[in-house]
């Protein structure tokens, strides 16, 4: 496979990405209720903390040197991002 199609199937993965979280997010909402996306870019970028937790334990599941580091760094982003979702929802 060449370097451009190479490229060009990276972005389509960070594309649909973003795509899959903007909906998981609730794009519509505001939409539909005429308010702000506030809380749909927040919800976005709490969905990709969490998504990096779980690339840094799958790199601690593979690594041998840092696995420490990554485990620690994993759940403590995961559990950033619980946190957060649970303050944007009004749970905690």
């Amino acid at each position: 496979m060449n370097k451009t199609s190479s490229k060009i199937l990276t972005s389509f993965k960070y594309i649909y990405l973003v795509a899959f979280f903007t909906l998981l997010a609730g794009f519509f909402y505001p939409l539909i209720t005429n308010t702000s996306f506030d809380s749909v870019i927040i919800g976005v970028l709490i969905l990709f903390m969490g998504l990096t937790g779980g690339v840094l334990l799958y790199r601690a599941a593979t690594s041998e040197k840092w696995r420490g580091i990554y485990l620690g760094g994993g759940f403590t982003l995961i559990a950033v991002s619980l946190f957060y979702i649970f303050q944007l929802t009004g749970r905690a």
